[in-house]
């Protein structure tokens, strides 16, 4: 049974991911050089960029009109792309303020269609496309099978001069994941004063 519903909102009994570990190896790793087709209409090399990046992967966003299906809901972490992109929208500008060079949203999804969700949400930072999920499988982030594609779970990582330095994983609820890489920022800043 589909249920027609807005890609804003949440069901309140979504199921709740944990954490099975997966990202726990990527800390403290060097990104490997992968050129990323962006919504900029260009590429774009996280392991070269200076400073610090953001990255939010998520599995994928729904097309304007197109109902979720229930299965969808039923897969703990898939829901809430939307409102995840919406929150690093909504906090672009105070997490440049906190020292982050770049923010990048993350996914499978193919740049044509992340570019029509970049115009339609009014985001004021790139999408990055992994299609072939070159980049997820050399990085051997998390993924999940969905309708015979095989997509990435959500996660952000922060990256300093291509080295990660911190992870988020699982993220739930998915509109908080802005907050909790503001909350980081935060807490490393307070530290170093």
């Amino acid at each position: 049974m589909s249920v027609a519903q807005s890609h804003l909102d949440f069901p309140s009994n979504l199921p709740v991911p944990v954490d099975d570990g997966a990202c726990a190896h990527l800390n403290g790793i060097t990104l490997p050089s992968f050129t990323l087709t962006s919504t900029s209409a260009g590429t774009v090399d996280l392991s070269s960029l200076k400073g610090l990046t953001i990255v939010f992967c998520y599995p994928r966003t729904g097309a304007p009109g197109e109902t979720v299906p229930e299965s969808w809901n039923l897969i703990p972490g898939a829901r809430g792309c939307t409102p995840q992109a919406c929150s690093f929208r909504d906090t672009s500008a105070e997490l440049r303020g906190l020292g982050v060079s770049h923010i990048f949203g993350f996914s499978t999804q193919d740049t044509a269609y992340q570019a029509e969700l970049k115009e339609r949400l009014h985001l004021p930072y790139d999408l990055l496309s992994d299609e072939e999920l070159k980049w997820a499988e050399a990085l051997k982030l998390p993924t999940f099978e969905w309708e015979g594609r095989r997509l990435v779970k959500r996660l952000a990582i922060a990256v300093e001069d291509g080295k990660i330095v911190k992870t988020w994983y699982p993220i739930f609820p998915p509109d908080r994941s802005a907050h909790e890489v503001i909350e980081w920022l935060k807490g490393a800043k307070k530290a170093s004063e």
